[in-house]
């Protein structure tokens, strides 16, 4: 397979630790599919403004949404630049010093202008790509949006040109004389997640089963 490097900038150079930079853009690809929940951050009226929200990836472009009479939508859409941030959490790291406690994690920070997206087709392409990572299976299940709920619904593009990728993983980096004195245990907590059994609206019908694709829904795998 062909590794496609991560083209770096100034802004998306990490310095800071950068022996856990990942160059291969796939990584970035495999955190976005492993995480549901960025934070969208930039600024508004002159102050910044970081705001977690949903997204979707289809391909190197990242897809926003949220009401057309947000601010922040509204900025962005204007062209105001915005960073895009997700972090999964692996792990806690416990070291023999304080200094040295750590985590287990991937990140990824994403920066650009994000397009707003006004073509019909496009948006509902933009919105299945969202309702999909969010909630494989539902698109098709599921009513479509209506003209009056598209209208009320803004959609932004942001393409992934800039970015960068940090991942830690592993056991604690003590000191020497730390790890001779072994005064402190030292290891790590893993951290995993898994879905729970589904839980029907109390409108449903008595009876209604839940379906395939969510009661066969799984844990992505992590990269």
């Amino acid at each position: 397979m062909t590794k496609i490097p991560l083209s770096p900038t100034a802004r998306s150079t990490v310095r800071r630790g950068h022996k856990r930079a990942r160059t291969d853009r796939t990584d970035l690809y495999a955190l976005l599919d492993s995480c549901l929940v960025c934070h969208v951050g930039l600024v508004v009226d002159g102050a910044p403004v970081v705001l977690p929200t949903g997204y979707g990836r289809d391909g190197d472009t990242l897809y926003l949404h949220g009401s057309t009479g947000a601010a922040s939508m509204m900025a962005a859409a204007a062209g105001t630049p915005v960073s895009v941030a997700v972090t999964r959490l692996d792990g806690v790291v416990y070291a023999r010093s304080v200094f040295h406690h750590s985590m287990n994690y991937a990140s990824a920070v994403v920066h650009g202008v994000a397009t707003p997206i006004h073509d019909r087709e496009a948006k509902l392409h933009a919105l299945r790509v969202l309702t999909e990572h969010l909630a494989p299976g539902s698109w098709a299940a599921t009513r479509p949006p209506t003209r009056k709920e598209l209208a009320a619904t803004m959609v932004l593009a942001l393409p992934m040109y800039e970015a960068s990728v940090k991942v830690r993983s592993g056991p604690p980096g003590d000191d020497d004389g730390d790890v001779a004195a072994a005064a402190a245990w030292a290891g790590v907590l893993p951290l995993e997640r898994s879905w729970r059994t589904a839980e029907p609206c109390p409108l449903l019908p008595p009876g209604t089963p839940i379906p395939p694709h969510v009661a066969g829904r799984r844990t992505p795998t992590a990269p």
